[in-house]
């Protein structure tokens, strides 16, 4: 069953992006930006509908409250191709640094280049990337929230964090708060699977580091808040789905930490 409606969910999905983008897009590309704004975020917005209706999972989203006004770094876990749409819907003008491929994609780089997304050549260094960082000022300074995946890249749930530095050069040089996002979307949409899996699910907006610290304490304050928020998650998660198949990652680090809490009240 669930393989079936995996399939379901998948077709639909991908149907779902393709026709919305060719059948609005005389709508999208001649109203204001922002007004166009609507459709990417309606999309997600059935994305969810699909995955209640279809596949039966279901996701609350705690702390709201902790998104600042105006401007500011959005710093999610990483681990599926949900979480890259998932909060679309509650932020008001999100802009993303992209992989200058992405932009070479018919339609999806055309929209992408409407909403002013800002292209990098990851293997990039001196001027590109200080090319990049005007360019991120510049939207910025229009109150818009920038979107980035500290460890850069989806890691599976449990895995061992791997925090790139680059955010906290960020924070340094664009002195926004970083709000850091912890949740296990991973465990109902695994990387490289087309399976899907019911269940509910937290996405936790945690407090938001204020800029002025040294880079450095911040990133390790970064990691230390998100990740202990990751790990209450997990535990939390699998508690409340005991049918979901655990990835290994998932099941050596709830092993880890039941040894730390075994040792914690011995």
């Amino acid at each position: 069953m669930i393989a079936l409606r995996s399939i379901l969910f998948n077709t639909i999905f991908y149907a779902n992006l393709i026709i919305r983008m060719i059948v609005l897009s005389p709508y999208y590309f001649v109203v204001p930006r922002l007004t166009a704004y609507a459709i990417p975020k309606n999309w997600a917005r059935s994305n969810h509908w699909l995955m209640r209706v279809i596949v039966g999972t279901t996701f609350e989203v705690e702390g709201l409250e902790n998104l600042p006004g105006g401007s500011f770094i959005l710093a999610p876990k990483h681990q599926s191709f949900w979480d890259t749409y998932a909060l679309l819907p509650r932020l008001k003008d999100p802009v993303y640094i992209l992989k200058r491929e992405l932009m070479w994609i018919p339609l999806f780089g055309w929209y992408a280049k409407k909403q002013r997304m800002i292209p990098v050549d990851r293997g990039a260094r001196g001027k590109v990337m200080v090319e990049v960082l005007k360019r991120t000022k510049e939207e910025l300074s229009t109150g818009r929230q920038l979107i980035i995946y500290p460890e850069g890249t989806r890691r599976p749930p449990g895995a061992e964090p791997v925090y790139k530095y680059g955010i906290a050069r960020m924070y340094r040089d664009l002195g926004i708060p970083v709000v850091p996002i912890a949740m296990h979307p991973g465990l109902f949409w695994p990387r490289r699977s087309f399976r899907r899996y019911p269940g509910h699910f937290k996405v936790k907006i945690l407090p938001p580091i204020m800029p002025g610290m040294d880079p450095d304490a911040f990133f390790a304050q970064l990691i230390e808040v998100t990740e202990r928020a990751s790990d209450e998650l997990l535990i939390d998660t699998v508690e409340r789905n005991p049918h979901l198949p655990l990835p290994p990652t998932a099941v050596e680090r709830l092993a880890e930490l039941r040894k730390l809490k075994t040792a914690a009240t011995a």
